[in-house]
């Protein structure tokens, strides 16, 4: 009997570290079960061991564990099983058995067999019907939006952040620290910075309807930004623009496949920008004072309660380490950078990277209580938690996580709420202790970081030693 053949795809929000975990753990599990398996990975760096027409042709399943969108219409008419990433990491025996199993349902693309575009993508109608599955969606959609804005964020951050180093008011021509390089460093990074809410717009628009979407989306991103809705209205305006196409395909499906051409370079994109226009016109004034009402009470409880905000930024970061509570935060700080609030992402920053410390350090501390494969993961979640990775702490959390998210939680809370209290600014919402350089009381920043680290670490250290032989 010939070995199974299985093909799938893995991607996060970051493109850093679930991407590439979930793909190893596949790539495991596939070992183990006596299947041959090819993982295609979206990273930051863009789509690496690319799946071939080929190998989804030859493949008797697909698997695909993935928070943003991979472009799951390639496998129309192939078994498959969508999950989020995280089961790719913790379950992916059970996602490759239930391909061996025959338990996955075949993947439909609405129009594939009329020749029509896109519309929307399931694979099964109870998965499409469910709650669990429209949230995944939706989150998938958003998160494939923040994935493609980092990168102008981070550059145009800590672009902005070097220019300071001259002096505050060294990119003011009229002042006397006046310093051209230290100029074109702020023109460059906030024009890269600018940037932000269109592209965030674009590509959750992009997720939901490809390419028509994106276009619509970009100018609703615009809208939204020059119109001072900022992040929340980018966020609105990308779903606007997604689903404006999705009509617009539904609507024009009975045209003839010989117009398919101008409809993507002319109807769409005339009709679709006209639509975003008339649906963001209007809602620029209440989107905008939603969106400064709800950053002036985020700046207004980081500064008269920092012990709850820390608590409650350190309790969401380090809960799903990577996830949806950790992203919500996470999306938040980035939300306030872009209106210039650089204290809310020092204590985001400081939460996430606290996780793989604590177990670095517990792995350190008491090594006598750790495997030698588990010592050896814990020297490397040095280096992980050095550059903002927190998902490094997963494996051991994922062995007891009654017991060790608390702990991580706890840590991670502490590290925040120190960093509010210290007043730290971080103008990068990545990079780790690689963009100290530019950070406004680095020194607190990483004190605050290692205490809180320490108290986790020792916490857990006392929990493995409880519990746990020491390993020969």
């Amino acid at each position: 009997m010939s070995r199974k053949k299985i093909v799938a795809a893995t991607g996060c929000p970051t493109g850093i570290a679930h991407t590439f975990m979930a793909a190893e753990a596949l790539k495991i599990a596939a070992e183990q079960l006596g299947v041959d398996i090819k993982v295609e990975t979206h990273g930051q760096v863009g789509i690496e061991n690319a799946l071939t027409d080929q190998d989804i042709l030859e493949a008797d399943g697909v698997i695909v564990a993935a928070d943003k969108d991979v472009n799951t219409d390639r496998f129309h008419g192939k078994p498959l099983i969508e999950v989020p990433v995280a089961k790719g990491i913790r379950t992916p025996n059970e996602l490759i058995q239930g391909i061996i199993n025959g338990e996955a349902h075949v993947h439909q693309v609405k129009g594939r067999a009329t020749g029509t575009e896109k519309t929307s993508a399931s694979s099964s109608p109870a998965q499409q019907k469910s709650a669990n599955k429209w949230i995944h969606t939706i989150y998938k959609h958003l998160m494939n939006g923040v994935s493609h804005m980092l990168p102008f964020v981070v550059g145009g951050g800590v672009l902005i952040a070097l220019s300071f180093l001259f002096g505050i008011y060294s990119a003011d021509p009229q002042h006397e620290t006046y310093h051209p390089f230290a100029a074109y460093l702020k023109s460059i990074g906030g024009l890269g910075f600018s940037l932000m809410v269109p592209i965030l717009a674009a590509f959750i628009a992009d997720s939901i309807a490809r390419r028509p979407g994106m276009v619509v989306g970009f100018i609703g991103g615009l809208l939204a930004n020059d119109g001072g809705a900022g992040f929340l209205g980018g966020i609105i305006a990308g779903f606007a623009a997604g689903y404006i196409i999705v009509l617009l395909q539904f609507l024009l499906q009975k045209l003839p496949a010989s117009l398919d051409g101008l409809k993507s370079i002319f109807i769409y994109p005339v009709i679709g920008i006209f639509l975003i226009g008339a649906v963001m016109t209007p809602l620029l004034v209440p989107i905008t004072g939603l969106n400064n009402s709800l950053m002036d009470f985020l700046s207004a409880v980081q500064s008269t309660n920092p012990l709850l905000l820390g608590l409650i930024v350190g309790a969401m970061c380090g809960f799903d380490m990577g996830g949806p509570f950790n992203k919500a935060a996470y999306v938040t700080g980035t939300a306030l950078l872009a209106e210039g609030n650089l204290y809310f992402m020092a204590g985001v920053s400081a939460a996430c990277i606290t996780p793989p410390l604590i177990i670095a350090i517990a792995t350190t501390i008491f090594r006598k209580h750790f495997t030698p494969q588990e010592r050896n993961a814990g020297a490397i979640n040095y280096i992980l938690g050095a550059t903002h990775i927190t998902e490094g702490a997963i494996p051991f959390a994922a062995k007891n996580p009654i017991v060790v998210l608390p702990i991580i939680m706890f840590g991670s809370a502490i590290s925040a709420i120190l960093t509010y209290l210290f007043g730290v600014q971080v103008p990068a919402p990545h990079g780790g202790f690689l963009v100290l350089p530019v950070v406004t009381g680095a020194f607190q920043w990483v004190l605050s970081i290692l205490i809180g680290s320490l108290v986790g670490a020792i916490l857990y250290g006392l929990y493995r030693k409880k519990i746990d032989k020491p390993a020969v």
